[in-house]
C-alpha cells in the first residue's frame, strides 16, 4: 500500500513483535501499532486496530507464531482458542490459526515452523490479492463507475486488497475509474478507510451515505459493484459488512453486475450455506456514538442518538448466492455455484 508515496504492508512481524497500521486512528493520523505478545495481538484484533478478512487472518497467524516463541505456560490449543475468540465471522482467522498450529506441531523446530507458516500466510494473501486485481481488470477497464462497500482494499488485507485491487490495477494500466464509496455505518470504514486509500492512489471518488446507494444505482450511474467478503459458504452464500445484502438485491433488480472479491482462504468448505455462517454482533456504542475530529482537529466522540436509547449492531449480513454475478479469486472469476469445486 502507498502512504505518502511509500510502500507499506498492513501487518508484518519484526523480531517477535506484530506491527500493524493502526486503523482506528485513520484517516486523521497514521500510526504503527506494536503488539509485543499474544495477548496484545489478540486485543488488537478484537479492538479493530486491524480489521478486514485477510489482514485479520495474517495477524492471527502471527499471533500463533508469538505463542510458539513464548508459550507463557499455555498449551497451543489454549492459545488457539484465545485467537479464535477475538472475532467470529472472518474465515481467514480460523484458517490461519489452524495452519500455523499444524505447521508447528508437525515440525521438530516448532518456533521456526510457526514463523515460516505465518509469514507464508501473509505473503500468499498479498499475492492472491494481486492476482484478483489481474483477473478482474477487464471489469474496470476504461472509465468505469464502480461502487464498493466497507473497506476491502489494502487495509483489509496484507497488500493490494480484494474489491479495490482491480481498481488499483486498472489505474496502473491507464484506466480512470470513478468510485462511489459507501460510507458504511456504523464505524464508517468506507468514509474513513476506503476514501483515504483512494486519495493515496489519486483515484477519483465520492463518499456517499449508505442510504444514497439506491439513488445512484437507479439513475444508471454505476457500472459494477465490487465488495469483499469475510466468509464464503460452499454454495456461494457470502457474509460481508452489514449493508452489502441491500446493494446486492438492488443490483439484481436493476441489472447491475454484483461481484464478490476474495482469496480462496475466505471460503469455508465446511460451511454449507448462509445458515451456517456465524454473525458477529458488536457493542451498541458504535451505533449510538460517533468518533472523529472537530474543526480544530481534536479527536473525540459525540452522542448521535436520543439519550437513553439502545441499539442493535450486527457487524455483517449474508448475501445469498442468487444475487451474486461472480466471485473473483486468485484462481479466476467463478459463478457462486462453482465455488464448491475449488476445494
Amino acid at each position: 500500500m502507498l502512504v505518502n508515496g511509500k510502500h507499506y504492508r498492513t501487518v508484518w512481524v519484526d523480531n517477535g513483535e506484530v506491527r500493524m497500521i493502526e486503523q482506528n486512528r485513520l484517516p486523521f493520523s497514521f500510526e504503527v501499532f506494536q503488539a509485543k505478545s499474544l495477548e496484545e495481538t489478540c486485543r488488537a484484533i478484537r479492538d479493530m486496530v486491524v480489521r478486514g478478512a485477510g489482514a485479520i487472518g495474517a495477524t492471527a497467524g502471527f499471533a500463533m507464531a508469538q505463542h510458539f516463541l513464548n508459550p507463557s505456560g499455555r498449551t497451543a490449543e489454549e492459545a488457539a482458542d484465545m485467537v479464535r475468540g477475538t472475532r467470529p465471522t472472518a474465515q481467514n482467522l480460523f484458517y490461519a490459526v489452524d495452519r500455523v498450529c499444524r505447521a508447528a506441531e508437525n515440525s521438530s523446530q516448532p518456533q521456526k515452523a510457526a514463523l515460516e507458516a505465518s509469514q507464508a500466510i501473509a505473503d500468499e494473501d498479498a499475492e492472491a490479492c494481486r492476482l484478483i486485481g489481474m483477473h478482474a481488470g477487464s471489469l474496470v477497464a476504461g472509465r468505469p463507475r464502480v461502487m464498493t462497500h466497507c473497506n476491502a482494499g489494502w487495509l483489509a488485507f496484507v497488500d493490494w486488497g480484494s474489491a479495490l485491487s482491480p481498481v488499483y490495477m486498472a489505474v496502473r494500466d491507464g484506466a480512470k475509474p470513478f468510485v462511489y464509496v459507501s460510507e458504511t455505518g456504523p464505524r464508517g470504514q468506507g468514509a474513513r478507510l476506503t476514501a483515504w486509500e483512494l486519495q493515496q492512489e489519486r483515484v477519483e471518488h465520492a463518499v456517499i451515505a449508505d442510504n444514497a446507494s439506491g439513488f445512484f444505482l437507479n439513475k444508471g450511474e454505476v457500472d459494477v459493484i465490487i465488495t469483499g467478503a469475510d466468509r464464503i459458504a460452499r454454495n456461494g452464500d457470502t457474509a460481508n459488512k452489514i449493508g452489502t445484502y441491500m446493494k446486492a438485491v438492488l443490483a439484481k433488480e436493476l441489472g447491475i453486475p454484483f461481484y464478490i472479491a476474495a482469496p480462496t482462504s475466505t471460503i469455508d468448505f465446511r460451511c454449507g450455506s448462509a445458515t451456517d455462517i456465524p454473525i458477529e454482533f458488536r457493542g451498541e456504542e458504535e451505533v449510538l456514538w460517533k468518533a472523529g475530529v472537530n474543526e480544530e482537529g481534536v479527536p473525540g466522540k459525540i452522542l448521535v442518538a436520543a439519550p437513553g436509547s439502545h441499539a442493535k449492531n450486527p457487524a455483517f449480513d449474508v448475501t445469498p448466492a442468487k444475487y451474486i454475478t461472480g466471485i473473483i479469486t486468485e484462481m479466476g472469476i467463478f459463478k457462486p455455484g462453482e465455488i464448491a469445486g475449488l476445494k
